[in-house]
């Protein structure tokens, strides 16, 4: 039973992910720059959470970013200097 729930919810995320992804084609393909988007997404992603599960746990969420972030988990692309 945990498997078909995991397997739903990964097929859930899946088709929540590509939401996101025609929207931000749609939007970028129309001329407003990725960085817009991204603050857009990340505005409506955050409004969204702290009203689902409250302000402290956003905050323990976003803090929890920053070592990621700095990590490299989230670069696409090294640059090498």
């Amino acid at each position: 039973m945990q498997a078909f729930e995991r397997a739903e919810s990964e097929d859930a995320r899946m088709k929540a992910l590509g939401y996101i992804l025609e929207a931000w084609e749609e939007g970028t393909g129309s001329g407003i720059a990725p960085e817009l988007m991204a603050y857009a997404a990340l505005y409506t992603a955050l409004t969204d959470l702290v009203a689902a599960f409250g302000e402290d746990s956003v905050v323990s969420l976003v803090n929890g970013l920053a070592p990621r972030v700095q990590n490299g988990e989230f670069t696409l692309y090294r640059s090498r200097q």
